[in-house]
C-alpha cells in the first residue's frame, strides 16, 4: 500500500485527520460504523489507479478528536466535515464521493445540500430507516440499545444492535477468534476504542436521520445506490433497497456483506470504478 500523505483540518468543534493518495480528480471516501480512515486501505490502491483518493478519521473517532467529548452529534454537522474536506482539496471542481453505512449517510445529506460540490455519490447500505414503512419498530430498536448501554453497558447495547440488524430468523452466530497482523490489529483496537462513541452518539443521530427524497429524487443522476449481495434482508439492506425503489434507481450489488470493502476488497474495488465511470 502506497505512504499517505496526512493532514489535519480545523472544522467547527474538532480537528479531522485525513490521508490522501494517488493522483487525479478526487474521490473522498466517508467510513462508516466505528471505522476510520484505515477501513478503506484495501480498497486504496485500486482506486488511486484512476484518482487521487482522500478519506479521514469522522469527528470523534481515532485522530479526529472533539473539542467537547460530550458533544451531540448530527448528520449535517459530519456532512458539512466532508464539505469542508473538499473545499481543502478540490476547491476547484466537483468530486466524487463514496460512504459507507454511516458515512453513506453522510454522503446522502452532503448530495442534498452542496450538490454543486459532487458529481457522483455512491453510497453503500446507509441504514436510513426512517425510509422504511415499519420505522416505528426501528425506532423502538434504537431507544432500546440506548436503554441498554445506558443500564448495562456497552456489550450488551452491542448484541442488543446487532440483533436487530439481523435478518428475520437468523441465529447470532459465534465467530471464531482471529489472529490479525500488527496493522489489523491496530486498526482493530482503534475500532473497538471508538465503539462507545459510535453506539451512544452516532447510532442515535443518524439512525433517526430522514434523507430529503424530493432532492435525491431531482438528483438521482448522480447517485448510486448499492448493497452487499450477502446482506438481502438485513436491516441496512431493507432501508437502502426501499430508498432505490422509492427513487427508481436500480439497486447495485457489490460483494460480501455490510462490509465487503473490507471481506472482498479487491472484487468491491474494481466495482467502485465501474460505478463512478458509468
Amino acid at each position: 500500500m502506497t505512504t499517505p500523505t496526512i493532514g489535519s483540518l480545523r472544522v467547527s468543534g474538532a480537528t479531522l485527520h485525513y490521508e490522501m493518495r494517488g493522483q487525479g480528480p478526487l474521490l473522498l471516501l466517508i467510513p462508516g460504523g466505528a471505522g476510520d480512515a484505515a477501513s478503506y486501505d484495501a480498497v486504496t490502491d485500486a482506486l488511486t489507479t484512476e484518482y487521487t483518493v482522500a478519506t479521514y478519521d469522522p469527528r470523534g473517532m481515532s485522530r479526529s478528536t472533539l473539542d467537547d467529548p460530550e458533544a451531540e452529534q448530527s448528520v449535517a454537522e459530519h456532512a458539512d466535515d466532508a464539505l469542508r474536506i473538499l473545499a481543502l482539496l478540490s476547491p476547484d471542481e466537483p468530486a466524487r464521493v463514496f460512504g459507507s453505512s454511516s458515512g453513506a449517510i453522510a454522503a446522502l445529506h452532503l448530495l442534498t445540500t452542496h450538490p454543486e460540490r459532487v458529481q457522483r455519490v455512491v453510497a453503500h447500505e446507509p441504514p436510513v430507516v426512517e425510509v422504511l414503512p415499519d420505522a416505528l419498530e426501528h425506532r423502538m430498536l434504537i431507544a432500546r440499545v440506548q436503554d441498554t448501554l445506558h443500564t448495562e453497558g456497552l456489550m450488551p447495547a452491542m448484541t442488543v444492535f446487532a440483533a436487530g440488524l439481523k435478518k428475520d430468523g437468523e441465529t447470532m452466530e459465534p465467530k471464531a477468534e482471529l489472529t490479525l497482523p500488527p496493522q489489523a490489529a491496530a486498526r482493530a483496537e482503534r475500532t473497538m476504542a471508538n465503539l462507545p462513541y459510535f453506539v451512544g452518539r452516532i447510532v442515535p443521530s443518524f439512525m433517526s436521520y430522514a434523507p430529503d427524497t424530493h432532492k435525491l429524487e431531482a438528483l438521482s443522476d448522480r447517485l448510486v445506490l448499492a448493497c452487499g449481495q450477502d446482506s438481502r434482508g438485513e436491516l441496512p439492506y431493507r432501508a437502502a433497497a426501499f430508498l432505490a425503489e422509492r427513487l427508481s434507481k436500480e439497486l447495485q450489488h457489490f460483494p460480501g456483506g455490510h462490509t465487503g470493502l473490507t471481506t472482498h476488497p479487491t472484487e468491491f474495488g474494481k466495482l467502485l470504478l465501474n460505478a463512478f465511470r458509468s
